[in-house]
């Protein structure tokens, strides 16, 4: 005869699982999905703590629970073949439902905090193609409201892949910024307010000024430079937006984000023999680690374009 099935839970556990569920979405506005994960991981531990004692889980179990405990549940999670990024989602379901309970009076989120997440992947930078790139600084403009705004839209995506930007640098510029259109650089406040020289190539120059000319907005000292379509700051969302429609107009993968505009810049220079501290100091990375990336994707280029173009390459596919 086989073993008689585990009940996993008590019924007082099972309510506050239920209570914390509810609470995730009404309070929390969390979707649908998320809750759904978190509910699976959650109950799969609590089927691990049942497993463990060998009886139903109950509150207590909860209570006690320590760091040693949550990394035997991750290390019987990952030999059944999940990666990082799952299990530092289990981890978060699991804090979150703890911190309820802890709430009630009934735990202490202690020992769960104290678990050291499981360390991520450091994932290569997805850069476009130099023909993707030009295509998504040349059709930006299309198909938007007004003819200002199409100018717009070029001038921000011009500014991240022609001058290496983070969006935020791009939409922090001041309305007076990139006026002069004979400027062969400027200053650029980036993260920890460290200040960077940027070199300005002409098509950046040309595409501000364009804006410039069409914009209905006073761009002067203290005011932003780029604009929503009420005259207001133009939010980061609003350029996210755009890319997402040139994707679908371009045909690119969802890795065409507005920051691969700033690894395709990088990723291009290095291509063309620019050294690692000159792209460091262009992108302003406090650590040349941070730069060297960049030479794995470069690297993975070229492995891509000896296996297509070599001819004992194709013969050895062939084989």
């Amino acid at each position: 005869m086989s073993e008689p099935l585990l009940v996993s839970a008590t019924a007082p556990l099972l309510a506050l699982k239920a209570a914390w569920l509810d609470r995730l979405g009404v309070e929390r506005h969390a979707g649908r999905l998320t809750i759904d994960a978190y509910e699976r991981d959650v109950r799969q531990f609590i089927g691990f703590l049942a497993r463990y004692h060998g009886r139903p889980a109950e509150p207590g179990d909860l209570a006690a629970l320590s760091a040693t405990d949550l990394r035997a549940f991750l290390a019987e999670r990952r030999r059944e073949g999940l990666g990082p990024r799952s299990l530092n989602r289990i981890l978060s379901g699991i804090r979150s439902f703890v911190r309820h309970l802890e709430r009630e009076g009934l735990a202490s989120s202690a020992g769960p905090s104290a678990m050291r997440a499981p360390k991520q992947p450091k994932s290569l930078p997805r850069p476009l193609p130099v023909a993707d790139a030009l295509a998504v600084t040349e059709e930006a403009g299309a198909m938007a409201s007004s003819p200002w705004i199409a100018a717009r839209n070029v001038a921000v995506l011009t500014l991240l892949y022609g001058c290496g930007l983070r969006i935020s640098e791009a939409l922090g510029l001041e309305g007076d910024a990139l006026a002069d259109e004979t400027a062969r650089s400027m200053t650029i406040l980036g993260k920890g307010r460290k200040e960077r020289l940027v070199p300005l190539l002409p098509a950046v120059l040309e595409a501000v000024a364009a804006y410039r000319r069409l914009c209905p907005f006073d761009l002067s000292v203290g005011t932003p430079l780029f604009r929503g379509a009420r005259g207001g700051p133009l939010r980061p969302q609003i350029v996210q937006a755009e890319m997402a429609r040139l994707r679908g107009l371009l045909g690119l993968p969802a890795s065409a984000t507005p920051h691969a505009l700033r690894h395709s810049f990088a990723t291009h220079l290095l291509a063309k023999g620019g050294d690692l501290r000159t792209i460091q100091d262009l992108l302003g990375h406090a650590s040349l680690s941070s730069t060297q990336i960049y030479t794995a994707v470069d690297g993975g280029r070229l492995l891509q374009a000896f296996e297509t173009a070599h001819p004992r390459a194709r013969r050895a596919r062939a084989g």
